[in-house]
């Protein structure tokens, strides 16, 4: 009886995310139940900003959240995408990393989620590390639990992320197995494929970002911690293809982090390409302005190439 009123909460909560292209977030926990939380967790309200430079920024995540934007009908490929934004694991940055990659999908054909996950926080999670991990795996189980639903092939259920967002999509990525949430139904957290746009990979500290290090993983975290959530590290033959994205004069996240990936995902015979641009910086979203190529392009390619 239980199982089927939790079914029903699910596909009411579905039914809500399709309801509308340009619909508000929905939260992923259907029972309200949020995973890791503390019993004397401090109530945080939630903030979004609109910088100067135009860009959305949410700050004080404690509500886990998806927005689905609708495939072009004529150009549905029954292929899904979660989107991770970016922020360092202290913000969320919502608008170029979020929004515009979802409506850019889902003109082409590939249903997309914004994933608005949790931000590390020790008064709100038992244990920080994992929250935003939590939160993509239940993404992932949400999405292809109810697939059909959707009109998504469960086994073309993909991620993008961005920065620290691409830090959280690849250890969706080597860490499906490491189950952190509730999940008797034993539904595959197993992304199918990855994009990664400048990418943190590493915790290593020659190469990690630091404020997404010490947001995460805290000042002085343990060696296994460290080794844990240093994705070049966990990669194995089942690791999902990968496509990276990286600027060379990128001094915010080095390029090394996707390059060592990349090196490792070579070593496992996983197709894998690694997209590199002399300029660009970080964080430029959808538009490399120091070149007319635009990586969604190739990525669209790719992702035709691989099937998907």
């Amino acid at each position: 009886m239980n199982l089927k009123i939790n079914m029903l909460i699910l596909s009411c909560i579905t039914c809500h995310l399709l309801s509308a292209q340009t619909g508000g977030f929905q939260p992923i926990y259907p029972n309200g139940k949020i995973p890791n939380e503390r019993p004397d967790k401090i109530e945080l309200k939630e903030v979004s900003e609109i910088g100067s430079d135009g860009i959305e920024r949410i700050s004080a995540v404690s509500v886990p959240a998806m927005k689905y934007y609708a495939p072009n009908k004529s150009k549905n490929k029954g292929t899904a995408i979660i989107i991770c934004p970016g922020g360092g694991y202290g913000i969320l940055a919502m608008s170029h990393e979020g929004h515009e990659i979802g409506k850019k999908f889902a003109e082409n054909g590939i249903a997309a989620f914004v994933l608005k996950y949790r931000l590390p926080n020790d008064a709100i999670m038992a244990d920080k590390s994992i929250g935003p991990l939590q939160d993509v795996q239940q993404a992932f189980k949400l999405i292809r639990e109810q697939a059909t639903t959707y009109g998504i092939n469960p086994q073309k259920i993909g991620i993008i992320g961005f920065s620290a967002g691409g830090h959280l999509a690849s250890s969706a990525g080597v860490h499906y197995r490491d189950v952190k949430i509730d999940h008797t139904t034993k539904t595959s957290l197993r992304p199918d494929f990855m994009l990664l746009i400048y990418p943190v990979i590493s915790m290593d500290s020659l190469i990690t970002h630091a404020g997404s290090r010490n947001n995460l993983l805290g000042k002085a975290p343990e060696d296994d911690l460290v080794r844990y959530f240093s994705s070049e590290t966990q990669v194995t033959a089942d690791t999902p293809p990968t496509l990276l994205v990286h600027a060379e004069d990128d001094t915010a996240v080095p390029i090394a982090n996707s390059k060592r990936f990349y090196e490792a995902l070579q070593k496992q015979h996983i197709p894998s390409k690694l997209i590199t641009y002399p300029q660009g910086g970080h964080g430029f979203g959808l538009h490399n302005k120091t070149t007319k190529d635009a990586w969604f392009d190739h990525a669209l390619t790719w992702l035709k190439e691989m099937g998907f």
